[in-house]
């Protein structure tokens, strides 16, 4: 339960102010679609977050049991200070927007979440928790619960949130991840 815990915690504010909460500010503006940009999101984390949790996993496997701590409270630490950079939207000239809601939603959401701070975020996760599957659903409905009030609420809600104050939460979150990796490391040594 400490995986899908964390990770869906993690998600969940890591994805305040990113892009794809953007992408999604941006289709539901284009589609006017709540249903079938929802299941695109849903689609889209789990194929990309499957495959980084497994990667994780995998990786894991192969790094020394002695090493993987370290390894990871540095990852958390890199994605804290990451988090701390800004979001652009640069959805507006995409190509698969003629696929409709649910394929653009699908595709474009995948493709964003190539090398993103939560699909980074679900490989460090993957590597730190043995339950690969408890880490693939946390950071779907981490994924959901942060992008489904911004297409159901739309922009009044990206104005009133504060994105900054988000991304140091996030930002806090990961740091605290590494500091509990830390401690339990140097305690269970």
């Amino acid at each position: 339960m400490d995986a899908f815990l964390a990770s869906t915690l993690a998600v969940a504010i890591a994805e305040i102010g990113d892009k794809t909460q953007l992408l999604s500010l941006f289709l539901i503006a284009r589609y006017a679609q709540r249903t079938p940009i929802i299941l695109g999101i849903l689609v889209a984390t789990l194929l990309n977050h499957a495959l980084s949790a497994w990667l994780g996993a995998w990786a894991a496997s192969w790094i020394p049991q002695n090493w993987l701590p370290w390894i990871l409270a540095v990852s958390f630490v890199a994605i804290a200070l990451w988090l701390l950079i800004p979001d652009k939207d640069d959805s507006a000239d995409s190509r698969f927007l003629g696929m409709g809601a649910f394929g653009a939603t699908t595709v474009m959401f995948f493709l964003a979440e190539i090398g993103d701070k939560t699909q980074v975020a679900t490989v460090v996760l993957a590597a730190k928790y043995t339950e690969t599957i408890w880490v693939i659903i946390g950071t779907t409905v981490g994924m959901l619960l942060a992008n489904i009030p911004v297409i159901m609420a739309g922009s009044w809600l990206m104005e009133r949130m504060p994105l900054a104050t988000a991304r140091i939460s996030a930002s806090v979150l990961f740091a605290v991840l590494a500091l509990v990796t830390i401690w339990t490391t140097l305690v269970n040594s």
